[in-house]
């Protein structure tokens, strides 16, 4: 009889195994098989069925004990002989990703690894002229959440992304921001954090200037769609979002500069700092809604209504020559005046479900390509997801005033997604 050699296929922590065993039988003729071992990683066998199966739940390379006896057993060969085979079982990915080291609070420009916002917007309470009646009015309140990515827990690396959000409540204008800065770029995360923080300070003090102009050119443009009343708004809409976009670019240029004067050793330039940035602002009107935005580099930025369904995508993401690639606003040639205007979009709409900004660690997963973003039914199964209606669990309340909102939206962000372990950072106004 030749001598038996046998491999056992390998398995996955959590996941069903089996192998059948009667062909091998056949083949070395044998008339009794057991084995030692099996029951220490979850699994078993059958001896009716001559099988082995479970679901394994140790990880390595495990030695198995195989015990067979022979159909033509030989004078003087022991009853049972014994053959020591390797069983491999792999991780679950899963569980591989739970490890999460801390962020050295020690290193340059240290930021929490997660982070979440909820900005409540009370109800607004108005008095009718003639009886002076007071109505009530629900108004869209804005939640973010923004959570390091497991490709960089694993390996105690800082979160890149950062995102803003500010209301205002004299003139009821809302803006949002989120920044996704290049995992390759060494001081990213400073980068997406003062490109955040500027836009905010820029529009608030652009919107507060440019108010009446900016809503009298809307006003104009919603009763009458010509191209010229369109130009009136993009002009005034680009001197706020187009600005925010410039001086967040001139603020990190600056930071650049004072990172070099305080340490001269250190070579340093303003691609360190890479980030995207996304930028919407928006205002409710008697006619409707006024959302403007500018967009560089990828993730994704959409105006979502569930019904009647509407979709309007703000932007379009910013593919390089190569997979994995995209634009920077620290790049001098995004930020030429005729860039900058091209990358300025805006709609009015009577009403949406969500205004949402995202980087490309949800993007990835939830749309997959570029041309999705204009798939209403992305959107659809995205905000699906988001309500819970996929899963049980991590589901976003999107009720009115929903303080707790900004908790959940953060838990959601832990969606496990097959090669997608991004950081992941998302600004919802609902």
């Amino acid at each position: 009889m030749s001598a038996i050699n046998i491999n056992f296929p390998n398995g996955k922590v959590n996941q069903e195994y089996s192998i059948e065993l009667k062909s091998v039988a056949e083949q070395f003729g044998i008339a009794e098989l057991n084995f030692e071992g099996l029951e220490d990683l979850g699994l078993q066998y059958d001896e009716d069925e001559q099988q082995i199966t479970g679901v394994p739940s140790l990880a390595g390379d495990h030695q198995i004990v195989m015990k067979y006896q022979l159909k033509d057993k030989q004078d003087g060969q022991p009853e049972f002989l014994s053959k020591e085979i390797t069983l491999i079982i792999n991780p679950d990915p899963k569980e591989l990703w739970k490890k999460s080291i801390p962020t050295p609070e020690n290193i340059a420009y240290y930021k929490p690894d997660s982070n979440k916002e909820f900005v409540k917007v009370e109800t607004k309470i108005t008095k009718k002229m003639l009886g002076l009646k007071q109505t009530k009015e629900a108004r869209k309140d804005l939640v973010a959440a923004s959570q390091r990515g497991r490709s960089h827990a694993i390996e105690g690396k800082p979160r890149d992304d950062d995102f803003a959000l500010f209301f205002d409540e004299a003139s009821e204008w809302y803006v949002m921001t989120v920044a996704d800065g290049a995992g390759s770029a060494k001081y990213s995360r400073k980068g997406s954090e003062i490109a955040c923080q500027t836009v905010i300070e820029v529009c608030k003090e652009q919107i507060a200037a440019k108010r009446a102009i900016l809503e009298k050119a809307i006003r104009v443009l919603s009763k009458e769609q010509t191209q010229e009343n369109r130009n009136a708004v993009g002009k005034t809409l680009y001197e706020i979002v187009g600005g925010a976009a410039f001086k967040a670019y001139k603020n990190i240029d600056a930071e650049v500069s004072k990172r070099a004067g305080e340490n001269e050793q250190e070579a340093v330039a303003i691609k360190d700092y890479s980030t995207t940035l996304l930028i919407a602002i928006c205002k409710k009107f008697d006619f409707g809604w006024f959302i403007g935005g500018f967009w560089v580099g990828d993730g994704g930025m959409g105006i979502y209504r569930k019904e009647p369904e509407y979709l309007k995508i703000l932007g379009e993401p910013d593919g390089g020559e190569y997979a994995g690639q995209t634009r920077f606003l620290t790049m001098s040639e995004i930020m030429q005046a005729e860039e900058i205007y091209r990358r300025v979009r805006f709609d009015i709409v009577p009403d949406f479900t969500a205004l949402i900004l995202m980087t490309d660690g949800i993007t990835d997963p939830k749309f997959e390509t570029d041309a999705n973003l204009n798939r209403i039914e992305k959107w659809h199964q995205l905000w699906r997801d988001l309500e819970g209606e996929n899963e049980d669990r991590l589901k976003v309340d999107f009720t009115d005033d929903n303080e707790q909102a900004a908790d959940q939206l953060l838990q959601w962000l832990d969606f496990w997604s097959k090669g997608n372990h991004d950081d992941r950072t998302i600004a919802i106004l609902f």
